[in-house]
C-alpha cells in the first residue's frame, strides 16, 4: 500500500514538472513568434521604401528623357505654365495638405520629432524648387497662365493628400487588412479604371491622330519612345505599390515623407545620367531630406521600443499571476 502511494506521488511530481515547464515554454515562443513578426514588418518597411525611392526615381528621369526628346505635347497645365521647380514644390506642399488630412482623418499624433522631419524635408524640396528657378528663369510666362499653373498645381497637392488619407481610413475602415493582396487590388482597379478614362478621353479629344507623328518626331527613335512610355508605367506602378503598402502598414503620412526623400535623389542621379551641374544647394537639399528620414525613422524606433517595453511588462503580469 505505502508503495503505491509513493509511486502516486512520484507521477504526480513528475506531472508537475512538466506542466511548469509547458508553462515557462509559453512565454519564450510566443516572444519568439513576435520577434519573427517584427522583423518581418520592418523587411516590408524596407522594401516598400525601395520601391519609392527608386520606382519615383527611375519615372522622373524617364519623364525627362521623354520630355527632352519629344515635342512635350501630353503635359499638363502645370508643368506648361510653370518653371521646371513645379515637381519639387508640389511635393513640398503635399507634406503640408498631408499633414492636415492625416490630423483630422487618421487621428495621426505629432511629436517633436516628426515636426521636425516634416519641416526638414520641406526646405530640401523648397530648395531644390529655388534652385530650379535660379537655372531655369523664364519670362516668356504670362501673368494668367503662371495662375492656371499654380492653381492646378495646388489643387493637384491637396487633392493627392486627401487621396492618401482617405486610403489610409479605407484600409482601417473597410478592408481591415494589411496583405500584400489587399494591397494590389488597391492599386489595380483604380489604375484600371484611370486606364480606361484615358483611352476614352484619348479617342474622344482626336489626341490618337497625332500619336504617330509624336513617335516619329522622338529623337531617339520610334522604339526608344515606346520603350520610355512603358517603363515611366511601369516604375509609377511599382512606386504606386510602395506609397500604397507604407500607407497600409505605417501611415500616409510616413509614405509622403518617402515620397518626398526621393527628391533630393533625382537631382544627383541627373547628374549622372543627364550630366547636370552639381551645386552646394543640391547637396544641402540631400543632407537635410536625410536628416529629417532619420528623425522620422528615430520616432518609429522610440514608439517600437516602447511599445515591446510594454508587452513584456505585461508578459511578466500575466506570469506572476499564473503561479499565484
Amino acid at each position: 500500500m505505502e508503495e503505491a502511494q509513493m509511486v502516486e506521488l512520484q507521477r504526480r511530481a513528475v506531472d508537475d514538472r512538466e506542466t511548469n515547464s509547458e508553462k515557462d515554454n509559453v512565454p519564450q515562443t510566443n516572444q519568439s513568434g513576435r520577434s519573427i513578426k517584427h522583423y518581418k514588418w520592418w523587411i516590408r518597411i524596407s522594401i516598400y521604401i525601395i520601391f519609392i525611392i527608386v520606382g519615383q526615381s527611375a519615372a522622373t528621369l524617364l519623364g525627362r528623357f521623354y520630355y527632352d526628346k519629344g515635342d512635350n505635347m501630353m503635359y499638363s497645365y502645370g508643368l506648361l505654365y510653370l518653371p521646371v521647380s513645379t515637381y519639387s514644390l508640389l511635393c513640398a506642399s503635399q507634406l503640408a495638405f498631408n499633414a492636415v488630412f492625416s490630423f483630422f482623418l487618421n487621428s495621426q499624433k505629432f511629436t517633436p520629432l516628426i515636426l521636425n522631419s516634416l519641416i526638414l524635408l520641406t526646405i530640401s524640396a523648397a530648395l531644390l524648387a529655388v534652385n530650379a528657378d535660379s537655372e531655369n528663369t523664364s519670362s516668356n510666362i504670362s501673368k494668367g497662365k503662371y495662375a492656371i499653373g499654380f492653381l492646378c498645381t495646388v489643387g493637384a497637392s491637396a487633392t493627392y493628400s486627401l487621396y492618401l488619407s482617405l486610403v489610409q481610413l479605407s484600409f482601417e475602415k473597410v478592408i481591415k487588412k494589411e496583405t500584400f493582396s489587399s494591397i494590389l487590388n488597391m492599386q489595380i482597379y483604380p489604375s484600371f479604371v484611370a486606364t480606361c478614362g484615358c483611352v476614352v478621353g484619348l479617342f474622344a479629344s482626336g489626341e490618337w491622330k497625332i500619336l504617330s507623328r509624336e513617335m516619329k518626331g522622338f529623337q531617339a527613335g520610334k522604339i526608344s519612345y515606346l520603350m520610355s512610355l512603358i517603363w515611366i508605367a511601369i516604375t509609377w506602378q511599382i512606386t504606386s505599390i510602395g506609397l500604397l503598402g507604407l500607407v497600409s502598414e505605417v501611415s500616409s503620412l510616413f509614405s509622403n515623407v518617402i515620397s518626398t526623400l526621393s527628391l533630393p535623389v533625382i537631382p544627383i542621379l541627373a547628374v549622372i545620367f543627364f550630366h547636370d551641374k552639381m551645386d552646394g544647394i543640391k547637396a544641402i537639399s540631400m543632407l537635410l531630406a536625410i536628416w529629417g528620414f532619420l528623425s522620422y525613422i528615430y520616432q518609429h524606433y522610440l514608439d517600437d521600443s516602447e511599445s515591446k517595453a510594454k508587452k513584456a511588462n505585461s508578459n511578466e503580469a500575466s506570469i506572476a499571476l499564473t503561479e499565484v
